[in-house]
């Protein structure tokens, strides 16, 4: 794979045609060209902080980075110099957990939200004419009506008047420095600003088909930047939102909790759709430069693009989908006439070339003698996406099919998660193709027994022994599945009476006692108190953070166990409830509305990124990479960060770029230069300095020679035991803010971010 060519064309015509023909669209594309993104190498670290560096974010020019950290200070780098130029004082008093430049205001304007729940805002230009070591700054405003921590702040591109705040209490607020410099702390007497864009305060779904009722959590928002009413935010569960802030209500005190608004659209793949993943989160949402596309990031999963619009491309599901997508019975009413010959050349549509036929060929050749000799899977499952995400209406659907069971076979046996549900969206797509297709039906039924639904399972599996009677491969198939089948059964009946013998876990507990906590606004009080309930668990304590990314990936983890008793409290803070919410008023009016509930449809994923770790902290960002966003970068739990090529998912570059975790990744808005920041006290300034071109390389102990592969595998592995032992990262920050309300709590510990 390291010979393939890439996408965007041959840089040295691209600087040919820049100098006869000038033009925006070259520069665009010449700023992050894949042979200088292979060419990234750690140019500069830049010192400063003396703590977690937890945002950055460049001004609209590139001249300044502004950084935020856990040493409650806000920096202020000059580009051209890597210098620092201010270091503020914030009065923060926790972790700084985002920071921006106010477009439009001569960058002397920067915004702080931290996780004492407060926004700061600052003149930087009370700082001109004092000494160096005067860095203390009186904010210029100061909003402190989120009740917990704000963990994304975003501002529209040519407006100074306002910022918008994401909290974990699940209000979205909008600050107007127009109107007010100040509110008084969330719970005070007298506190009734009128900040409240997005009320999701009983926002949070578990599943597609479920109505909303619990707290989403926001961890990230983002506006875009082509259409700025256009607002996406995410949080504590499975799904983006995309709103329109044209159409929301009038913006409203957090004293009066109101029902979440319709959102413009859900996005979230559908395998993460299903009930059941209470642990599953977003870290980090945004928009594409163009605001055609949306990135999200999510804890213990991986990095997921996905189309704004309706249209060519972009898959649309409803609950009902997600229940039918693993019965045998479903798309067979839409399914392709089996593949003909074709007139056209070897398999090509008239617009495919002979060329790309022998290039794809060539790659659906090398998956299938990977696939039969069990060597380079991932690079083999690389050249099937070549096939399949680049020239997929160059071809015609003979090779289509062939490719798509190959790489569903591929992914079957790598096992990197959530490589079965890949595996059956390419079954099924073969099953579109040909309805009569051995090798869908046969890869279909492994990836259903791989998730555990044997039944299902057992019916693909029957239908490919009815196409192939004879195959031994079959046979043994259906054995293997009614043994499993016996086996579940068996267990079931084992389970206690009354019970079905399953532990919970934390994250269980706490989705309840949310659920419980919330409708008991619905109840009187008798009937609140029939629903409190105290539970004791034990649980192990077992993170993913590791200093010796060389050594064995258990040798570094910190075990334990805990004991808890989680009971529900209830909430002092006096919060008036809208009439018209579904969270008010009386139990039986709140069991009608959710019986009433008319379930909506999301947006499916249209590419994975896949290869690194995002468990251990959640602000974890994805970010697209260059003006025209044709690469995708995220951090990594390993230390490392991973650039991938946004067209077909292939990984493009892997750099170490911090002893621990990498948190933040922010492109340049014109040059081929990207920061980076995690864990370590410093800002990494990446840029296409290395004089060979390669997959690795740079990073700040120098070139690298671990293999690439090697690491993934430990990465997969880490979020694998994740899913398996799923504690709850929002457990972990709720003791963290409890142990800072007790006053000890270290503002410079940030291992759970």
């Amino acid at each position: 794979m390291e010979n393939l060519s890439f996408h965007d064309g041959n840089i040295f015509n691209l600087l040919h045609s820049r100098s006869t023909e000038p033009s925006h669209d070259v520069d665009q594309r010449m700023q992050l060209h894949s042979s200088l993104v292979r060419r990234l190498s750690q140019e500069q670290e830049l010192e400063g902080h003396q703590g977690c560096v937890n945002a950055i974010s460049w001004n609209s020019t590139g001249s300044l980075l502004v950084s935020g950290s856990d040493d409650l200070r806000v920096n202020i780098w000059d580009y051209s110099s890597r210098k620092l130029v201010h270091s503020v004082e914030t009065g923060h008093t926790a972790n700084i957990f985002c920071t921006k430049f106010v477009p439009e205001t001569s960058d002397e304007l920067v915004v702080s939200g931290a996780g004492d729940a407060e926004v700061r805002l600052f003149n930087l230009a009370g700082l001109r004419g004092r000494a160096d070591d005067d860095n203390a700054l009186t904010p210029s405003a100061m909003y402190q009506c989120h009740t917990r921590r704000v963990k994304k702040l975003a501002v529209e591109p040519g407006n100074p008047n306002v910022v918008w705040s994401a909290s974990e209490d699940g209000t979205l607020r909008q600050h107007d420095f127009r109107e007010s410099t100040s509110c008084p702390p969330a719970g005070s007497a007298h506190q009734d600003c009128r900040s409240v864009l997005l009320d999701l305060r009983s926002g949070a779904k578990r599943a597609l088909a479920d109505p909303p009722k619990q707290t989403l959590s926001l961890k990230s928002c983002d506006i875009s930047a082509t259409r700025p009413h256009l607002l996406l935010v995410g949080g504590s569960d499975a799904f983006a939102r995309l709103y329109d802030r044209r159409m929301l209500p009038p913006l409203t005190s957090c004293r009066k909790r109101m029902p979440p608004p319709p959102c413009v659209n859900y996005f979230c793949p559908m395998h993460l759709s299903e009930r059941g993943r209470t642990n599953l989160h977003l870290t980090h949402v945004t928009f594409s430069p163009n605001g055609e596309e949306v990135l999200l990031s999510y804890s213990g999963e991986h990095v997921y693009l996905m189309n704004v619009n309706n249209g060519v491309g972009t898959m649309q599901y409803t609950p009902g989908d997600v229940a039918n997508f693993f019965s045998l019975s479903n798309i067979l009413h839409d399914v392709e006439s089996p593949p003909q010959v074709s007139s056209t050349q070897n398999g090509f549509h008239r617009n495919g070339s002979a060329a790309m036929l022998k290039k794809c060929t060539e790659l659906v050749e090398l998956a299938q003698s990977s696939l039969e000799e069990g060597t380079d899977i991932f690079y083999a499952i690389e050249a099937a996406n070549e096939v399949l995400d680049a020239h997929s209406n160059d071809i015609e659907s003979a090779l289509r099919h062939e490719c798509l069971c190959t790489r569903a076979a591929l992914l079957l046996k790598r096992k990197w998660k959530n490589d079965a549900h890949m595996a059956a969206r390419d079954c099924q797509n073969a099953r579109r193709i040909d309805a009569s297709s051995f090798k869908a039906y046969y890869y279909m039924s492994e990836a259903l027994q791989q998730l555990g639904k044997c039944k299902e399972a057992l019916d693909f599996a029957t239908a490919a022994q009815q196409l192939k009677p004879s195959d031994a491969d079959i046979v043994a198939k259906v054995e293997s599945i009614k043994r499993d089948l016996q086996a579940a059964g068996a267990e079931k009946k084992e389970e206690p009476e009354g019970g079905t013998g399953r532990v919970l876990s934390l994250s269980d507990i706490l989705y309840r006692s949310e659920a419980n906590s919330d409708s008991s606004h619905d109840m009187s009080r008798s009937e609140g108190d029939q629903s409190d309930y105290d539970e004791e668990l034990e649980v192990d304590i077992q993170t993913s953070m590791s200093d010796d990314e060389g050594g064995d990936p258990d040798s570094n983890a910190m075990r334990g166990s805990l004991n808890l008793r989680i009971h529900r409290v209830s909430d002092d803070k006096p919060i008036e409830n809208s009439g018209d919410n579904g969270s008010s008023g009386t139990a039986s009016s709140s069991q009608n509305d959710r019986t009433s509930y008319q379930p909506e449809g999301a947006i499916d994923m249209k590419r994975r990124y896949i290869g690194h770790c995002n468990i251990g902290t959640d602000i974890k960002q994805a970010s697209f990479l260059g003006q025209r966003g044709e690469y995708i970068a995220c951090g990594s739990d390993d230390g490392r960060w991973f650039i991938w090529e946004k067209q077909t998912g292939r990984l493009m570059k892997v750099l170490v770029g911090d002893e621990a975790v990498v948190n933040c990744i922010q492109c340049h808005p014109f040059d081929s230069v990207v920061a980076t920041s995690g864990i370590d006290n410093t800002i990494k300034m990446w840029s296409p300095i290395a004089s060979v071109p390669s997959i690795v390389a740079g990073g700040s102990a120098g070139p690298a020679t671990a293999n690439v592969v090697e690491a993934m595998e430990s990465n997969q592995q880490k979020l694998s035991r994740n899913r398996e032992n799923p504690l709850s990262v929002e457990l972990l920050q709720r003791f963290r803010m409890q142990e800072f309300a007790e006053g000890n709590f270290h503002p410079f510990e940030c291992t759970q971010s």
